[in-house]
């Protein structure tokens, strides 16, 4: 922390402590300080100190987010957030990068960019690596499979249409925050003379051009009924930027293109209807309750679940989550992860995650502490889902979706209320998929790892035809 500028941040430590429900001597022992000591602080009458803010910052990350320090500070933070990687085996003293941060600010700041590189540089290997142990051609990839690749490297993040969107939103709800289906409806109607029409119809939403009408099918809930409005809206009030973006996103083929248009305008409509900074502020009131969210902004389970995978604004972060839809035949249809946890991009999905018994029991909101081969333990939820096809002789759309976060910010999940998070017994081992788990004793495996070599016993059966050497 810069000393010529000392952080007072009383007003914020005693939010902090009532949002909690903390009394002074709670919050005074998790900081490892006396009551009196915080006392101090939440009066102002002394500053924080690089240790203490660091402490703050590690117990309270989320909360230390809306700390509105100088750059050299949000600098040292950013600067521990990148040396938690677990390539870098000793931690920093917090004292240590609030030097650094102040004495060799473009240093520290090229550090940072050098990690960030060097993460999205990972991840496009990973992607590379995946492609050429299924003996495909890196390549080809197919355009859907683009598209989702230019998601995942953006972090599910995407600033310019997302803070339009805000902008947008704000001109379209006023003081209310919300945009309802009335509020979208007049600004169509008003900002670029678009009638909406409400009636049965096959295609979900239609718009003719000529006679400047948007169809929208009347047998979707009213929430999907709004998301196909607000999608319209967002499709023709931010076309430039939108395009824009999809024009220099570097994809091979047109329909790859076309593709990200249509990611984009999705991305924009969920922007609208949960306008980042009053969403952002709603889930951590709530505590990431994804029913009561989707009950104030008036959007589906799935809607809510997917706008929480996409608060990733710098500075203002959220939950780190991860969220995927999964299919009933195993397919993962959507997905992305802020955290440490990974998912398959070809094959199946481990049998023993909860979202599988989700899939098959819809309404329901399962949880499961789950622990993958790393060690990692993640709070995680699924429900499944049915989308009605409307007719006798067309199958309903089934599917589930999962959210969940890694332990450490059990505090800020509603869901992990009365779990045990400690025992070694509480969580399911889980890997990503059969294909590259390195457990040996799973009874669930569909067939070995494809790193590792197999033996086979003509007169010895285990759980598996099989055993595994351990690398």
């Amino acid at each position: 922390m810069s000393s010529r500028q000392r952080l007072f941040a009383g007003g914020h430590l005693r939010q902090l402590r009532a949002r909690r429900g903390l009394k002074q001597a709670e919050l005074a022992r998790q900081l490892a300080i006396s009551p009196s000591y915080l006392s101090q602080l939440e009066h102002d009458d002394r500053p924080l100190t690089a240790k203490l803010v660091e402490r703050v910052a590690s117990l309270f990350p989320l909360d230390w987010q809306d700390f509105r320090g100088d750059d050299t500070d949000q600098l040292a933070l950013m600067l521990r957030e990148a040396l938690a990687d677990p390539m870098f085996e000793a931690p920093f003293p917090p004292d240590a990068l609030a030097r650094l941060a102040e004495q060799q600010p473009a240093f520290a700041r090229r550090f940072v960019e050098l990690h960030g590189t060097y993460r999205r540089a990972n991840q496009r290997l990973e992607m590379a690596d995946e492609a050429l142990t299924t003996d495909s051609d890196a390549s080809a990839r197919l355009p859907w499979e683009e598209v989702r690749d230019w998601f995942h490297l953006s972090n599910n993040y995407v600033d310019l249409i997302d803070r339009s969107a805000e902008q947008l939103a704000a001109a379209i709800a006023g003081p209310l925050g919300v945009a309802d289906t009335e509020a979208l409806k007049a600004h169509l109607m008003e900002r670029h003379g678009i009638a909406v029409e409400i009636a049965l119809g096959e295609a979900l939403r239609s718009y003719d051009a000529a006679a400047r009408v948007l169809h929208i099918a009347s047998g979707q809930t009213a929430a999907s009924i709004r998301f196909q409005i607000a999608y319209h809206v967002a499709a023709t009030s931010l076309s430039d930027a939108i395009q824009a973006i999809a024009d220099n996103a570097g994809l091979r083929s047109a329909a790859a293109r076309e593709l990200l248009t249509i990611g984009l305008a999705n991305y924009a409509a969920g922007a609208v209807l949960m306008p980042y900074g009053h969403f952002r502020r709603s889930a951590r009131e709530f505590r990431h309750d994804v029913d009561r969210l989707a009950l104030l902004y008036q959007t589906s389970f799935e809607q809510t679940c997917h706008r929480l995978s996409t608060m990733q604004r710098e500075g203002e972060r959220g939950l780190p989550i991860f969220f995927c839809r999964i299919d009933m035949a195993g397919n993962i249809t959507k997905r992305h992860s802020a955290t440490r946890f990974q998912f398959a991009r070809f094959g199946g999905t481990c049998p023993l995650w909860i979202v599988h018994e989700a899939a098959a029991i819809p309404d329901r909101i399962l949880v499961q502490v789950a622990e993958t081969p790393d060690g990692q333990r993640y709070i995680s939820i699924a429900k499944g889902l049915v989308k009605p096809s409307g007719r006798f002789d067309r199958m309903p759309r089934r599917f589930a979706v999962a959210l969940g976060c890694e332990v450490q910010h059990a505090e800020e999940f509603v869901y992990a209320d009365g779990i045990d998070l400690v025992s070694e017994r509480a969580a399911t081992p889980i890997g990503v998929s059969c294909r590259i788990c390195p457990r040996i004793n799973c009874d669930q495996r569909a067939y070995p790892p494809s790193d590792r070599e197999i033996s086979v016993d003509l007169f010895r059966r285990g759980a598996v035809p099989y055993e595994m050497e351990n690398l």
